[in-house]
């Protein structure tokens, strides 16, 4: 199955401790000690210590999880070490998937994407992870280049239909990833919260001061491997007649770095997204 969950409303957990002088590290403890609850302890924390001091007022925490099963998993007997080569040319020995099944492939100029669907889950969502690969090892900035300049990159990039595939190879690995993103926000004219009073009427405070945000974290937690169920939900797959059309195998190898997405697919929303440049890297 795949589950999401989205944990939020932390604004006021923070605030009533404060308010009645709990102690910073209490604070840090209560707040790391829920986040590992609500993820199943897959993120153990998301403050460290010196997040919280008595001069804190309003904290806006946010951690994302998702856990999903490949529509079809992949065999694990069939993981073996091959070279991943690195954005400096070195190489490094890691585990790779693989599979002769077909895959979601597309090959474009300069660049390839793989679609790995998940399993369905109990409502009507459907999840996928994408994966861009560039043709040469040291593409990734230029495929950068592509989606930052190109409006509608993802959606006028997918692979809708399975080919048959040559040499099939996707690297295990597993990310952790934590950044305080209060610059990034006003960088990108997010400001308002961060100003003197900004929160004061979302909040209810019996304190006379005016409230604002002060700081916002971001965690999140991302394992790739062969987990997933035989049991295959629903796949719209388009098929061309024989005659029209000589199916070609496509090689997908992602022996260098990517860029990989997961996506809700029926909204369009982009829930992770990130670069593996070292597997191992953690």
């Amino acid at each position: 199955m795949t589950a999401i969950t989205n944990m939020k409303c932390l604004i006021l957990l923070f605030h009533v401790c404060l308010a009645n002088l709990i102690k910073a590290a209490e604070v840090v403890d209560q707040v790391n000690q829920w986040t590992k609850m609500k993820t199943n302890g897959l993120i153990e924390h998301i403050l460290d210590r010196d997040a919280v001091d008595n001069m804190t007022r309003l904290i806006l925490a946010n951690a994302l999880y998702f856990k999903g099963e490949w529509n079809e998993k992949f065999d694990a007997s069939e993981t073996n070490d091959h070279e991943f080569h690195l954005l400096d040319g070195l190489p490094i020995r890691v585990p790779f998937m693989s599979s002769k099944k077909k895959q979601y492939i597309a090959a474009f100029n300069g660049f390839k994407v793989l679609r790995l669907p998940y399993k369905q889950g109990t409502d009507t969502r459907c999840f996928s992870m994408y994966f861009i690969l560039p043709d040469a090892h040291d593409g990734l900035p230029a495929l950068f280049g592509k989606i930052s300049t190109e409006p509608g990159f993802l959606n006028h990039h997918v692979p809708l239909r399975k080919v048959s595939v040559g040499k099939f190879l996707i690297p295990k690995f597993k990310i952790t990833f934590k950044f305080e993103a209060s610059d990034i926000l006003k960088g990108l004219g997010l400001t308002l919260p961060f100003c003197g009073g900004g929160l004061t009427e979302m909040v209810d405070s019996t304190l006379p001061e005016n409230l604002s945000v002060s700081k916002v974290f971001h965690k999140s937690f991302i394992e790739v491997n062969e987990e997933g169920t035989e049991a295959a939900a629903v796949t719209v797959t388009l098929i061309m007649p024989l005659s029209l059309f000589i199916e070609k195998e496509i090689d997908f190898v992602a022996d260098h770095s990517f860029l990989f997405l997961i996506k809700d697919e029926s909204t369009g929303v982009v829930l992770f997204l990130g670069t593996v440049m070292n597997p191992l890297a953690g």
